[in-house]
């Protein structure tokens, strides 16, 4: 592969923000919520890079095709793996790719076809485009994509803030993760936050029914959450976890009481010893990681008796996308009284509708 910049490139990323910037000179985009990647073509050559620079190439065949039918022949670009589902976004479906057999992955791709949604360019034949301004390297985009055809879209953009607010509303009902924000003077920087990404954020009162040991020793490095569903059923929604080292090690001893006779009646014990099922759509508390497989997440139950308020972005089906931030121990909830009730659900938003729009520039 003989391009301007060579693979692996580390992609530009986004600072956390609370609400969107405003002023001149900026340029607003959905945030996808997929797999972030980088690709490369010079020819009959493609990588597809991640963010941890660890090749996708693998996992997408039906991508890397789309690829080389319709991106120029020598270029690098940037954007994001996505998996449309019928109106939104599967972002479940999209971990499903990664397996380590190829006569899987080659099936998943025929069934759940993925489409590479593109928001930046970094070169273009013997040109790197990492100083050129941003608003100059979006034009370069469109121009190189002009007439593109699913699979692959150009994401919309628009330089409106108040249009950028209604999509952080709207667009979240198609599965989309928030708003980003750029100047149309920001370079390219690999690994440097020089964005501005404005996330959904919600809060939740979830049950504390277990968790997970640290990596570095006898401390707590996670809380294991449950929901009760309307059968009454204690559902894992996923983790919380974020706390500083010190407050890890408070934990084990605040936690200690709950641990007696914990597995007796517990709502999870059946999960004790449980494995992934071999289509790896049930993950238990104990399950192994799709990311990791050496990852230990053997789990120590404790009776569902404590209620913990979170801070969370969004949900997955029925599970936290992210893991949850805990923010404080809530003593006046019953257990009971947390269900999925409580959870916000987002307007709902086709799909269709955000790829086929290209922004006003």
């Amino acid at each position: 592969m003989d391009l301007p910049l060579e693979p692996p490139v580390k992609p530009m990323l986004a600072k956390p923000a609370t609400k969107l910037p405003t002023g001149d000179g900026l340029f607003y985009e959905p945030k996808w919520d997929g797999f972030r990647c980088i690709v490369f073509r010079d020819g009959d050559e493609v990588e597809l890079g991640s963010r941890n620079e660890r090749p996708l190439t693998r996992y997408f065949p039906e991508v890397v095709a789309a690829v080389k039918e319709l991106l120029p022949e020598r270029c690098i670009v940037d954007g994001e793996i996505v998996i449309p589902r019928g109106d939104r976004l599967d972002f479940e479906a999209l971990l499903q790719r990664i397996h380590p057999a190829e006569s899987r992955v080659n099936l998943l791709a025929g069934q759940t076809p993925a489409s590479f949604v593109a928001f930046d360019l970094l070169a273009l034949g013997d040109e790197a485009l990492l100083e050129v301004p941003f608003g100059q390297r979006r034009a370069r985009l469109e121009a190189a994509l002009a007439g593109i055809r699913p699979p692959v879209y150009v994401t919309a953009i628009t330089r409106d803030a108040g249009k950028a607010q209604r999509w952080f509303t709207t667009f979240e009902g198609a599965g989309l993760d928030g708003v980003v924000a750029k100047s149309e003077e920001l370079p390219y920087g690999p690994d440097q936050r020089l964005m501005t990404k404005v996330k959904h954020v919600r809060t939740a009162d979830c049950v504390v029914a277990g968790f997970r040991w640290h990596k570095s020793g006898p401390i707590v490095g996670s809380l294991l959450l449950g929901l009760f569903n309307d059968d009454g059923d204690l559902q894992h929604i996923g983790v919380a976890a974020s706390f500083p080292m010190a407050r890890r090690a408070e934990l084990v001893e605040e936690l200690a009481p709950y641990r007696e006779a914990a597995l007796e009646d517990h709502p999870w014990q059946g999960w004790a010893n449980a494995q992934t099922e071999g289509n790896g759509e049930h993950r238990m508390p104990g399950a192994v990681s799709r990311w990791n497989a050496g990852k230990d997440l053997s789990w120590v139950p404790l009776r569902p008796e404590l209620v913990v308020e979170i801070k969370y972005d969004q949900l997955e089906g029925r599970r936290l996308r992210h893991t949850g931030q805990f923010l404080r121990w809530r003593p006046d909830r019953e257990p009971r009284s947390c269900t999925y009730d409580q959870l916000d659900v987002p307007v709902h938003y086709d799909l269709a509708e955000v790829l086929e729009t290209p922004g006003d520039g």
